[in-house]
Formats: C-alpha cells, structure tokens, sequence
C-alpha cells in the first residue's frame, strides 16, 4: 500500500484528486492522511467526496473513510472499465476539479466515459469550463487525450446548477514538448440573472487592459437566465489562460481587468505554458514517460503534483530555474 501525506507541499484538495486517480491508474491501493490538515476546515468537503466516489466508480474500487470532515482515506482500486453515470456534486463544488480528479484514469481506461455532471462551472479557486475546454484539453490533445465537454448550463455560487456533458475516450498517451503558440486571444464574459451591462462591461475592460499591452483579442458576451446568479470571464490563448470570478460589490471592470493582466503577463514572460496549466501536465506526462514545457514558477500545485506522481510511476522530473522561467521535463 502507497501512504500519502495529504499535508504535503501544498496541502490541499489537489493532492488527494492526484493521489487517488493514480492510484487507480497503478492499480495500488492508497491510504490519505491528514487530509487538508492545515486549511481552517480541515477534513473531505462535498466536492472533494463526489470526485473520490466518481473516481471509484471508473475503477471499481473500494473506498474507507469517505464521509465530510474525514482527514483520512482509503482507496483500493480494481480495473479501469469507464462509466455512463449521472453525477450530481449537490452544490456548487467545482466541476472542473471533479473532471481534473477522473480525467488522467478515465483515459488509460479500457472503455469510454461518458458523463453528465452537475455543480458548478464557475468557482472561485478553480479553473472553469471554459479554460478546462480551450487551455487544458487543447494542451492534452498534443498528447494523445480525446476527451471533450459540453456545457449545457452554467452553475454560480452557491447555488450550483450548472451541467456539463462530459466524453472521455480510451488513448495511448505520448510524450510532448510544448512550444509557445502564438495566437490572438479568445474569451468569453457571462453572467446569469445580472443586468446585461455586467457582460460587457467585464468584456470591454478585458479588451482595453489587452490592447494596452499589444494583443489583439476577441471576446463574446454570453446572459443567461439560471437557476443561480454569478458572473464571470475566461480568457485563452495558446497553453495559457485566465479565470476572474464576479461577486457582489466588485465592479465588473475589476473582473475583467484582472483576468486580462493574468493572461498578458503570462504570454510576455517567455513561458510555454502558463502555470495553472503547468501543475495539471504532470500526471500526464508521468503517465506517457516524457515531455517538457517551460513556465513561469514551481507553484507549490505544481510541486506537489510533481512529488505525488513521482510516488505511483516510475519517472522522475527535472527543473531547470534560469532568470523568471522554470524548464521542467522528464529526466
């Protein structure tokens, strides 16, 4: 059995997603300790709980401790088989993170899997819909992953509402050596149940920041009716991207300038990829024994996904730090 020490580097909901879907993929059982021991609410939250059953479901496997508030658990897997399943998270807890959770078993799977999942797309401290589609599987697709979303309805916090429909195909993972990809930025700025000002006026302030800075963009401006109320814009361009999430009493123009000074600082800094994207590439490139990128600094998401994939497959990860920029491969 694998131990992990769930208050390692950055101690958070992320090592336990990575440890678990690992697991599945070694087909070792796991147990987690001292799940998210130093967050002020230590312990599984209903997020982190529907990732863990639905990662048990792809792979069969038995699960001990999985409860709210449970700082420790026990994973033991069987065969990767796929799913067709419904997956209502209950709240508003990211679906992003829930697909980060199932996604690197989902693809060495022997079969296809195929969700509807309910939460939230739009959440703070989380990548959206939107940066999953065009950053992350744009990325994954250079590596052989097919897997693609739809998103029927946007979900806000702290209601939640929102579906996406989910395809994860079985695929050969290869190794990649990601290159800066010159492109002119894309984005998107939506709201749900806000005066149709909100949209444009986090679009408008995005675009004015992004020509200040010499880039060419184009975003669209999505309103909605849901069931929850929320605004938010993701910005992509390449390996990088940006998400601002709107709450009560921030202006609009804060949101969109906030993700417009993200995404131009990341494609000025020389990296490849930016860093969001940098910590979600580690398992797939243990899993395909090699690739390279460079980014812009060791976030302590990334170096810890680097020490737990380094636990389950037999690779080991080189960093190179020169000037801002940090070039990390397969040794």
């Amino acid at each position: 059995m694998i131990v992990i020490d769930g208050s390692y580097g950055e101690g958070g909901g992320q090592i336990l997603r990575t440890a678990v879907s690992l697991a599945a993929v070694a087909g070792e059982d796991v147990t987690v300790n001292n799940i998210r021991r130093n967050r002020p609410d230590p312990g599984l939250k209903p997020q982190h709980i529907s990732s863990i059953r639905t990662a048990a479901l792809i792979c069969e496997a038995e699960v001990e401790g999985l409860y709210p508030g449970s700082t420790d658990i026990c994973f033991s897997p069987l065969e990767i088989r796929g799913l067709d399943a419904i997956i209502d998270i209950g709240t508003a807890g990211s679906i992003p993170l829930l697909i980060q959770c199932i996604l690197p078993a989902a693809t060495v799977s022997s079969g296809r899997t195929r969700l509807i999942i309910k939460g939230g797309t739009d959440v703070a401290w989380s990548p959206s819909v939107d940066y999953l589609d065009n950053v992350t599987f744009r990325a994954l697709s250079h590596m052989g992953n097919r897997a693609r979303l739809e998103t029927v309805a946007r979900g806000y916090y702290p209601k939640g509402g929102g579906i996406v429909e989910l395809t994860i195909e079985p695929a050969v993972l290869k190794g990649y050596d990601f290159m800066k990809e010159e492109e002119n930025i894309s984005g998107i700025s939506h709201a749900s149940n806000l005066p149709g000002h909100v949209t444009r006026r986090q679009a408008a302030s995005a675009e004015e920041l992004l020509k200040e800075k010499g880039f060419d963009c184009h975003i669209i401006v999505e309103d909605n009716e849901l069931c929850s109320t929320g605004s938010g814009i993701t910005l992509w361009s390449g390996f990088f991207g940006s998400v601002s999430v709107g709450k009560k009493g921030l202006p609009a123009e804060k949101v969109g300038r906030r993700a417009a000074g993200e995404i131009s600082a990341g494609l000025l800094s020389g990296a490849t990829v930016d860093c969001h994207l940098a910590d979600q590439l580690i398992p797939f490139m243990g899993l395909a024994g090699g690739g390279s990128f460079t980014t812009t600094e060791p976030t302590a998401h990334l170096m810890t996904n680097i020490w737990v994939t380094e636990q389950f497959l037999e690779v080991k990860f080189e960093l190179e730090e020169s000037d801002d920029l940090t070039d990390i491969r397969i040794r």
